[in-house]
């Protein structure tokens, strides 16, 4: 996978290493301190696979009273979060977002770099059929399969190989969870599933695009960042001003 880095300040001195770090040694194979905070695709929590957690996710983003992908800063974190996994999300990639989250300690943390969700759209009338699972799967994998750059840091550290955690769904699950009647779904994507992390503030920061052409989402963008504080609120360091934040190429 192509990286390419161009960050427009020195104050983001961690993301300008991590950028060099991945374009000069892209096959290290020792792997790096955030890449052993995190489960591998075939991981499981609890006896939920990674992708039956994916499905999950879409499920819980979609049926919020308001999307938590267009949250501005944090303030929806907590919004249906249950169970051992708490879910972050991205953005609708018309924005760039930087939240911050109070998260109890104990808990795996479930986060997007890029995906897609295709879903049947039912039609009325009886000779009305729906789309076979293998062709939403086939639409919700078109973008996924040219992504164009990516970059995922934990505390400042690369993850290695951010395309190894290329992860699809079981299958096809309902939209609305527990409603075989609602509109039948494949998702795929990029997603980080990241062990417990220790009491105190941490940082995790995502860039990514698609390069898939102009229909659709082909070009879609994410730029994020999250402070997260597990385990209660900790004191914050100076807050930098937005024109100080790291960038990744290509992502607006």
């Amino acid at each position: 996978m192509r990286i390419t880095c161009n960050l427009r300040t020195a104050v983001a001195a961690a993301l300008i290493a991590a950028c060099g770090a991945t374009l000069s040694h892209a096959a290290d194979k020792a792997g790096t301190t955030a890449d052993a905070m995190l489960l591998p695709p075939d991981g499981q929590v609890d006896g939920e696979t990674f992708g039956a957690l994916t499905s999950r996710w879409w499920q819980w983003s979609e049926h919020m009273p308001v999307a938590p992908f267009l949250d501005p800063d944090g303030r929806l974190c907590e919004l249906g979060q249950e169970g051992p996994v708490w879910f972050l999300a991205g953005t609708d990639g018309t924005f760039n977002a930087r939240r911050e989250c109070v998260i109890p300690a104990d808990r795996h943390i479930l986060v997007p770099i890029i995906n897609m969700r295709y879903s049947n759209v039912r039609r009325h009338g009886a000779d009305a059929l729906p789309i076979p699972c293998k062709v939403l799967q086939q639409s919700a994998a078109v973008n996924n399969e040219r992504l164009g750059s990516a970059i995922a840091l934990i505390d400042g550290v690369r993850v290695t190989d951010v395309a190894r955690y290329r992860v699809r769904s079981d299958g096809c699950f309902p939209l609305v969870a527990d409603d075989e009647t609602s509109p039948s779904t494949a998702a795929d994507g990029y997603w980080l599933l990241i062990k417990p992390l220790p009491p105190g503030r941490h940082t995790l920061t995502i860039g990514a695009n698609y390069d898939a052409g102009d229909d659709g989402y082909g070009r879609m963008v994410q730029n994020f960042e999250y402070v997260l504080h597990v385990g209660g609120r900790t004191e914050m360091a100076l807050e930098l001003p937005d024109r100080s934040r790291p960038r990744v190429a290509g992502l607006r």
